[in-house]
């Protein structure tokens, strides 16, 4: 665990070859955190590779934490990872929100990056939002609908807002409650085939 700020901590790890090249992988979401599988993209004999738990997300703490929770602070974090590893350089990969967060974090510390690797990338434009929260009911409808069907009939006319509202307008219990149909939806929703992790609808 690091400590980032007063409110905040992270949780790391390190895996692969102690003396390898650096790497650090950032996940998407937001809110994913890191998993087995995202260590499965780098060979660990030659990669020294690096994961963390971005504010708010997985096993970080506070949990769903939206204080000091913006692009700004995540792209401060990830520096504050690499100082407190010693590492002077790495390759950043990121997926998902993950490629935004890389985006920025380029921009913002060019001089300490040896690569850039970017997957499923999102860029947060107004036109994949409304893919996301809309259009991909035209092709997996059994996925969208429940969904959309998760929140109350005067919230669906927009689904960000409703969620925005379910997720952070009735407490920590009510948001919690709002969770599951919005993660099945982003599990389910990316491979067209059946996913072992998302058997059932709800």
């Amino acid at each position: 665990m690091l400590t980032v700020d007063d409110l905040h901590t992270l949780y790391w790890e390190e895996c692969g070859n102690p003396d390898g090249v650096p790497i650090v992988f950032l996940h998407g979401g937001p809110g994913a955190g890191c998993g087995p599988n995202d260590r499965r993209f780098f060979d660990p004999e030659v990669f020294r590779i690096i994961l963390f738990d971005q504010r708010g997300s997985g096993r970080s703490t506070p949990a769903g934490e939206l204080t000091r929770n913006d692009p700004e602070h995540l792209v401060a974090d990830i520096e504050t990872v690499r100082v407190d590893r010693g590492i002077e350089h790495w390759h950043v990969f990121g997926g998902s929100w993950g490629s935004t967060l890389s985006m920025l974090y380029a921009q913002a510390h060019a001089d300490r990056i040896l690569s850039l690797t970017l997957r499923g990338i999102w860029l947060l434009r107004e036109k994949e939002i409304h893919w996301w929260l809309y259009e991909m009911g035209w092709i997996q409808p059994e996925i969208w609908q429940p969904f959309a069907d998760a929140l109350p009939p005067e919230l669906r006319d927009d689904l960000l807002e409703g969620y925005w509202r379910g997720f952070y307008g009735a407490g920590q219990s009510g948001g919690l409650a709002g969770a599951p149909p919005r993660c099945h939806y982003e599990g389910r929703r990316r491979p067209l085939q059946p996913h072992q992790e998302f058997p059932s609808p709800l």
